[in-house]
């Protein structure tokens, strides 16, 4: 891959509040240590990761059952950490809570339809402990797979941290995915238990959910039992002798549980990555490990304290909802909310009506999220008092520069600085971020987190590092969160992301370090753009389109050229109070040539009311490529809305 040009220029700076960094808990750490500033803290945990993260495990909290003989083992491509420990991330998030907390509100639950659920870390102990006794009393062992398919009820993490508590490998299955999708998974897996629900609100209709589990598991010979959780009062077939009422089998059963001690890297879950055409990918993540990074991370980036109301809006099914709605929040006490349900729904200020009424400190949501709401218009949110905020995130892709601002003007009232964090479900935990200290540029996710190791490589495994260059996203030592491997496929875990560069984690993203050591993520290396032999990243181009003021989203690929290689292809989703005509599209294409060059003006500009994406909210390309090139779509299981995609084909038809 050639080097990757730097289009976009993005020269404001927005430095936090001096109360916010004097008050944070990276502040504190720093002073304890005698460290001056984050540029120094970065620097001591590069020199001496080992050493950085054993404080980390210390500053979250960790008990061990047995003391770790050795911090990392490294041995390319495996890495072990805190080798030798007995452990159970269990302890951390959910035993020890109960003994220092029980009374502290652990998750505060809302349903699209109204529903409200309080649960106390001391109630919450006693859930996890029941059913875990009733997956023994199934027969469900240190080792087995528990399969969970269920929408974002208390259950969900109930049934984790069962699993997990007994020593058992959980695979979650989130619950837009297709019968099909979730009879590949359990098939993959080998998955002895399922665990799912009679239904769900979405938008006000009901989703059959054990109808799909049980067209699953026609094809599923591993599975023995079902297990299903009464959500909406559903009249669902149930098999006898196969399935059981969930409140039937935790009746009676005790709420005490020993909780099985592990290695330090067993197998904690198993999480499926969409596959471009071929079967998912299933990241496996250990106990130990893991649960220091995800915890520090939550703790240092979002500056948990005892009294936050925290708030992730994803869903526990994907990466985002393992690590930092069940796993880091119960390892540091917080109180999170959890909301099942559409975000617009049945209004579109549903979220800000929701942090104003359980005075959420922090919120974490994707780009996405934030993109939809600017094209909904200010006057939802305005309708609401946000003076509890703190802090603001943004996960899933890059955020466009615009995004960022009007997130940090409407939501953040200008006094939330924004934790723009990059990461992936193989990573396990923030890689880029920033720190609560850190300067921000708006569209950058700014360095990498202390003790993380990231450059940016050219072809021959060069470092691009601060010459603004894009290239090949690396990670050059292992980190905490680090995956142990693909369940039963470790020549595709070694080709996937260490045979380029040797040694050397690929990340499969373009990105650029400008001169202050910022990192700028480009878009997938799929994406990438070759333009009369120019290479363009693709979120450059819909960076640009979205600071019209006419676009709240855009999704930007190729379509073969036979002289300049690709044309530049754009699909636009307007903001409210705009309408599709050839002079917007004339418009939109002088923006992009004045904001990043001529050279990235988009060829052709069709006008759609939505993108394809995933449930985690990142805009999927490749099949909007796809429809373009009139390739094979591939894998759709992770697709949530795919009527948009019949909305871009009808688009490219001249019919949008």
């Amino acid at each position: 891959m050639p080097d990757l040009e730097a289009l976009l220029k993005e020269e404001r700076v927005f430095h936090p509040p001096k109360e916010l960094v004097e008050n944070s808990n990276i502040k504190r750490f720093m002073d304890r240590l005698g460290i001056k500033d984050e540029d120094e803290l970065r620097k001591r945990a590069l020199e001496d990761p080992e050493w950085f993260w054993s404080e980390m495990a210390k500053e979250v909290g960790i008990e061990w059952f047995e003391e770790p003989k050795k911090v990392l083992e490294w041995d390319p491509p495996y890495a072990k950490w805190f080798v030798g420990a007995k452990y159970n991330i269990v302890h951390d998030a959910l035993d020890k809570q109960a003994r220092l907390r029980k009374n502290k509100v652990a998750y505060i639950w809302e349903g699209e339809d109204g529903s409200v659920r309080k649960i106390t870390y001391g109630e919450l102990y006693w859930e996890v402990n029941r059913l875990a006794n009733a997956l023994k009393e199934l027969g469900v062992k240190k080792g087995d797979r528990v399969a969970i398919y269920m929408p974002m009820i208390p259950e969900l993490p109930i049934a984790m941290l069962a699993s997990a508590k007994i020593g058992a490998i959980h695979t979650d299955v989130f619950s837009g995915f297709s019968p099909m999708a979730l009879q590949d998974r359990v098939n993959d897996a080998e998955a002895k238990v399922l665990i799912t629900a009679d239904g769900f609100y979405r938008r006000g209709s009901i989703i059959h959910l054990k109808e799909d589990a049980d067209e699953a598991i026609e094809a599923a010979k591993s599975v023995e039992s079902v297990i299903v959780v009464r959500r909406i009062g559903l009249d669902v077939p149930m098999q006898d002798g196969r399935d059981h009422w969930y409140d039937d089998i935790v009746r009676g059963q005790p709420r005490e549980c020993k909780t099985e001690q592990m290695d330090a890297n067993d197998a904690l879950f198993i999480l499926y990555t969409s596959g471009t055409t071929g079967r998912p990918k299933g990241v496996i993540h250990a106990h130990a490990g893991y649960a220091v990074g995800v915890s520090a991370t939550l703790k240092f980036v979002f500056d948990i304290k005892e009294d936050d109301v925290y708030w992730c809006t994803a869903d526990i099914g994907w990466i985002t909802g393992h690590s930092y709605i069940v796993y880091a929040p119960l390892i540091l006490g917080a109180t999170s909310v959890i909301y099942c349900g559409a975000p617009d729904y049945p209004k579109p200020d549903r979220w800000w009506e929701m942090i104003e009424k359980y005075g959420v400190t922090v919120f974490y949501t994707a780009p996405t999220a934030i993109r939809t709401f600017m094209r909904l218009g200010e006057e939802w949110v305005e309708r609401h008092d946000l003076s509890s905020l703190r802090l603001l995130g943004s996960v899933g892709e890059p955020i466009n520069p615009e995004a960022w601002f009007w997130y940090y003007k409407y939501i953040g009232k200008e006094r939330c600085p924004i934790m723009d964090t990059w990461w992936q479900t193989e990573t396990g935990h923030f890689i880029i971020t920033p720190l609560p200290t850190t300067p921000l540029k708006p569209g950058s996710a700014t360095k990498p987190f202390p003790g993380i190791d990231v450059d940016v490589f050219d072809e021959e495994g060069n470092s691009l590092s601060k010459k603004n260059i894009g290239g090949y996203l690396v990670i050059k030592r292992p980190w905490p969160g680090i995956l142990i491997g693909l369940w039963k496929n470790p020549d595709r875990y070694i080709k996937t992301y260490w045979e380029k560069f040797r040694d050397v984690y690929l990340a499969g993203d373009a990105a650029r370090v400008d001169e202050d050591g910022y990192f700028w993520i480009q878009g997938r290396l799929d994406d990438v753009l070759n333009v009369s032999g120019h290479r363009i990243g693709n979120s450059e181009v819909e960076s640009a389109l979205v600071s019209h003021p006419a676009v709240s989203e855009a999704a930007v690929v190729g379509r073969p050229h036979e002289v300049k290689g690709e044309a530049i292809v754009a699909f636009v989703v307007l903001r409210k109070g705009y309408r599709p005509s050839e002079e917007l599209k004339e418009g939109l294409r002088e923006h992009v040539a004045r904001e990043i060059g001529k050279i990235a003006r988009p060829d052709e500009i069709y006008f759609v009311p939505d993108l394809p994406k995933t449930r985690s909210g990142k805009i999927m390309r490749r099949l909007v490529r796809a429809k373009i090139t009139k390739d094979r779509i591939g894998d759709t299981s992770t697709l949530m809305n795919p009527e948009a995609l019949v909305l871009v084909e009808k688009a490219l038809e001249g019919e949008g």
